[in-house]
């Protein structure tokens, strides 16, 4: 990954931060303010992947907007070539610069596979450039181009429109995911709030059994099992978000940004009530 201003922005903020929490050094606040630190430092890697992903869904979507264009000039009689360059001066979203620039190859002499190659690496979308390496196999073949961009723009077409109808149908699986999540940490921060300080104020509890077994619940180990907890709530977040990223968008890439939301809600929740409970 490339590293930008704001990524240094970032860092260097969460520097400052974490320096200036040694002043409350042995204090309650002294880890929230860590914590605060690190979410300062990923946030910018963050919502530069949600950026991505974003920017990657557009280009499909105006590509798709592209390739039907192409594809009613083409069926026209219009040479593939010759149909790009009418097109330099419509609109494709982010997709324009591009497309503008493959128009302008191909009007100076460039060969249309090598332009298209071009626009592929420019792209830079895996689908994009599969379909582009069809099309430019397909007219360097010689055969009925119109019919083939056809039956491309066809499939990109359905591939959109199986990915919207995905995306729909999974929403309430997303939001029960989100809902799950929430009812765990409740019972998370119930157990550590309510549940254990009471067994901890018990100088002696005694399970009787056919073993005979002592177990004592020491004051001492409280901050440890608080702890425990913490990571607890972030590793299930974690996961939890990749998952929901995985069943809403059918990759794990865009799961970040949920993992990345209910991290630090986990942890806003989990140190705050720290500060007021503990």
């Amino acid at each position: 990954m490339e590293f930008k201003k704001v990524h240094w922005l970032g860092i260097i903020s969460a520097l400052i931060i974490f320096g200036a929490s040694f002043l409350f050094f042995g204090s309650k606040p002294f880890f929230f303010i860590i914590g605060v630190a690190i979410i300062v430092a990923i946030l910018p890697f963050v919502l530069g992947v949600i950026y991505d992903t974003k920017i990657s869904n557009e280009k499909e979507e105006m590509f798709l907007e592209f390739s039907r264009d192409l594809v009613e000039s083409v069926k026209t009689g219009t040479p593939i070539s010759k149909s790009i360059v009418n097109m330099k001066n419509k609109t494709f979203g982010v997709l324009t610069p591009n497309i503008n620039k493959l128009a302008n190859q191909i009007s100076i002499g460039v060969p249309l596979n090598q332009a298209l190659e071009v626009f592929a690496k420019d792209v830079d979308n895996k689908a994009i450039s599969r379909i582009l390496t069809l099309i430019g196999q397909a007219e360097r073949a010689g055969g009925d181009i119109g019919a083939i961009l056809e039956n491309v723009a066809g499939a990109v077409n359905m591939s959109d429109k199986l990915k919207k109808e995905r995306k729909s149908v999974i929403s309430s699986l997303v939001a029960q995911g989100y809902i799950i999540f929430f009812v765990f940490m409740i019972i998370i921060l119930v157990m550590q709030f309510k549940i254990l300080p009471m067994l901890s104020g018990i100088a002696d509890i005694r399970t009787l059994g056919a073993s005979g077994l002592n177990v004592g619940v020491n004051p001492e180990d409280m901050g440890g099992v608080s702890s425990a907890f913490l990571y607890l709530l972030l590793i299930q977040g974690f996961f939890s978000g990749l998952t929901i990223g995985k069943l809403s968008e059918g990759t794990l890439k865009p799961g970040i940004k949920h993992s990345f939301a209910l991290m630090i809600f986990s942890f806003l929740m989990s140190t705050g009530a720290e500060l007021i409970f503990g």
